[in-house]
């Protein structure tokens, strides 16, 4: 049996929400192992002049614990 644990994970894109998921999960790998999924619990946007000036995605990521 598997034991998983799941963090949080706050990341930013000025092109798209999947670009700032890929990039969490990039980032993420680097100091967490075993990656197993993420979930995406909220995107939102900042606008600056009237114009999205970047997306952002708070994740959920799951990984395994060894």
């Amino acid at each position: 049996m598997a034991i998983m644990k799941v963090i949080e994970i706050l990341a930013n894109s000025e092109k798209s929400w999947e670009e700032a998921t890929k990039k969490a999960i990039k980032q993420a790998s680097k100091s967490v192992k075993n990656i197993r999924s993420a979930f995406v619990q909220s995107q939102s946007v900042v606008v600056n002049n009237d114009e999205v000036a970047e997306f952002r995605v708070n994740l959920k990521v799951t990984f395994e614990v060894k």
